[in-house]
């Protein structure tokens, strides 16, 4: 399985609520409604901060998860036109492009 990790920051100007309302409930939304979604990823999931007093502040304001069986998927997904034409340009809207981080992993159970 293969894993991909974004930490993401929202736009410039924007609200943190704003930017997690969008990334949940729009942005979500319009990545499940692409059939390449279906077909490819094995999961992806969205996640924000929460309060967390002993921890230090939170050095993101967003996370996505997707999953893919191997890299084939990954790059049929990331090809297809629904999301070049749909999905990517939504990603400008609410995210921070300069300060995305990525991790491409992949998991190992310990437990």
């Amino acid at each position: 399985m293969l894993k991909l990790i974004f930490m993401i920051n929202r736009a410039e100007g924007m609200s943190y609520e704003r930017f997690v309302d969008h990334h949940r409930n729009r942005h979500a939304p319009l990545f499940t409604s692409i059939p390449e979604a279906d077909r490819y990823v094995r999961k992806c999931t969205v996640s924000h901060p929460v309060p967390a007093g002993n921890y230090p502040p939170r050095a993101y304001d967003g996370m996505t998860e997707i999953w893919f069986d191997d890299w084939e998927d990954h790059d049929a997904f990331f090809a297809s036109e629904n999301y070049r034409t749909l999905v990517n340009p939504d990603e400008a809207r609410f995210i921070d492009m300069e300060s995305v981080a990525v991790m491409v992993t992949e998991e190992r159970k310990v437990i």
